[in-house]
């Protein structure tokens, strides 16, 4: 198996390459015992890769630890094209380093045991979100008179001859505010 990062192969032993895909969904059986679910979307693909670098090898790990902390400009992780079987046969594309890189030392052998995890960048999913066009939000409105304007009229209706004159002074003077 073999894995290159930009072109940069990934050395060492027993390389192992798990994908996975994480399906977001939220429960909405609430107290009952319901099965229903509603669908929050694919999360981006995750390639977790473990290896065996034998201590001889050591600029192997010096060279997967250079690769995890270069940074592209405004300080954002560099994302690197992959290419690899598994993240090939997933339509992985595009990745970046992400949560842990572990590095532990072999019981028994003279070795480091190597794992990290690449998540996708611009998958397939986020692409076709990005082209979708913005939905416009529809002013909602109710049939007949506003609340506002019937009880105006109904306050007019209501008041006397005299009232009304002082009314329309009191509005003159000072509008409600």
């Amino acid at each position: 198996m073999t894995l290159l990062l930009d072109g940069q192969k990934i050395n060492g032993k027993s390389l192992k390459v798990t994908a996975n895909l994480r399906i977001e969904s939220v429960d909405l059986s609430g107290q009952t015992s319901n099965t229903d679910s509603a669908h929050k979307g694919f999360k981006p693909k995750a390639l977790t890769v473990s290896l065996l670098i034998p201590y001889r090898d050591r600029q192997h790990l010096v060279e997967i630890m250079r690769l995890a902390e270069v940074t592209a400009g405004g300080g954002q992780l560099k994302t690197y094209r992959v290419v690899n079987d598994t993240a090939e046969a997933f339509g992985v594309r595009q990745v970046i380093f992400s949560d842990t890189i572990t590095v532990r030392e072999d019981d028994n052998l003279a070795a480091w045991r190597v794992q990290f995890t690449l998540t996708e960048r611009l998958s397939n999913p986020e692409r076709v979100e990005t082209r979708r066009p913005d939905k416009n939000v529809q002013q909602q409105g109710g049939t007949g008179v506003s609340v506002a304007a019937s009880s105006a009229e109904s306050d007019a209706s209501e008041l006397s001859g005299l009232e009304q004159i002082l009314k329309r002074v009191d509005d003159y003077v000072g509008p409600v505010s």
